[in-house]
């Protein structure tokens, strides 16, 4: 742990970074945390010849699909075949979602996935079978088949990611060594004078606004006003399993602050005094405050970040 001092410290470094021209350094030491702690994990999964399924999970906006991909690109590095999907193309079509209390549909429980289909469709690929691969179309809530098929061979690893994929109702029927699974999140919370500190959920939240911003075309007042039913979900399906996870992965980055407040902060500015969603608005403005813009420009193309800045070069939605 760091000592108050450098706590202190760490603001003014990574200000002082941003400014004197050393951004690309800054960018640099942040995804060379995330490449040794994945590089590290994939060492762990390769060690264990029995595995065969890789699985990982984490709250909203952790960055799971990305680190997916990444990790695909270290098993590969070290002899291994991965293919990586996502439990996403397995929801259930939207007439069978469940509801939650307020007879609204439940996109956040385990049962919003066909679980009896998913399972049907693993066993088969572990078993060196092929399946009819399925992707789900959102905007039409239905799940689809448009003749794309997958089967694996020899020691090839499947990577699943998804919020549901620690549960284990999940792969209850899937022999136990032949699973690893991973946790993924922001664990690093960042200090301001080394006693204000900015939670994690604060990086998930600007996160998420930023992608809802990209894609969706969500205000950020629309992001903060379905933030707490996000968490609730989180709380009751996601967080539960995270002792069930094998790896814990830290998806915190020591520049992420500074690239947010690049993408968010103008549209931030437009939620109204009145609002209910104002004063999360005005602290998270509060927040980047302290941190000095910093423009993408910067940012890898396999970063973490980019799944929710845009610029990917993974398929990451």
């Amino acid at each position: 742990p760091m000592s108050i001092a450098e706590e202190k410290r760490r603001v003014a470094y990574i200000n002082e970074m941003i400014e004197s021209g050393h951004a690309a350094q800054l960018v640099a030491e942040g995804e060379k945390y995330h490449a040794d702690q994945l590089s590290s994990i994939a060492q762990t999964i390769c060690a264990n010849p029995n595995v065969r399924v890789v699985l990982i999970s984490g709250p909203s906006s952790s960055g799971k699909t990305s680190t997916s991909h990444r990790l695909c690109l270290e098993l590969l590095a070290q002899g291994k075949q991965p293919v990586a999907l996502s439990l996403d193309n397995w929801y259930v079509d939207g007439s069978l979602t469940p509801l939650d209390e307020n007879g609204k549909k439940d996109y956040e429980s385990v049962y919003a996935i066909d679980l009896n289909q998913f399972e049907i469709d693993l066993k088969a690929l572990i078993a060196g079978k092929e399946i009819a691969l399925p992707t789900f179309n959102f905007a039409e809530e239905k799940r689809e088949y448009q003749g794309e098929t997958l089967s694996i061979e020899g020691d090839a690893i499947l990577v699943i990611e998804g919020i549901h994929a620690l549960n284990p109702i999940l792969t209850e029927h899937i022999d136990h060594n032949c699973k690893f699974k991973i946790f993924a999140a922001p664990m690093s919370p960042v200090s301001l004078d080394g006693q204000t500190w900015i939670p994690t959920w604060v990086h998930r939240l600007l996160r998420r606004m930023s992608r809802d911003l990209r894609t969706r075309g969500k205000s950020p007042q629309q992001t903060i006003a379905s933030w707490a039913a996000v968490r609730e979900g989180e709380l009751k399906w996601i967080e539960p399993f995270r002792e069930e996870a094998d790896a814990l992965f830290d998806t915190s980055m020591t520049y992420e602050l500074p690239a947010i407040r690049y993408t968010v902060e103008t549209a931030l500015q437009t939620v109204p005094a009145s609002s209910e969603e104002y004063q999360v608005a005005y602290q998270l403005l509060y927040y980047l405050s302290f941190f000095e813009g910093l423009s993408a420009s910067f940012i890898p193309r396999t970063s973490i970040l980019r799944e929710f800045i845009g610029g990917s070069q993974f398929n990451v939605g």
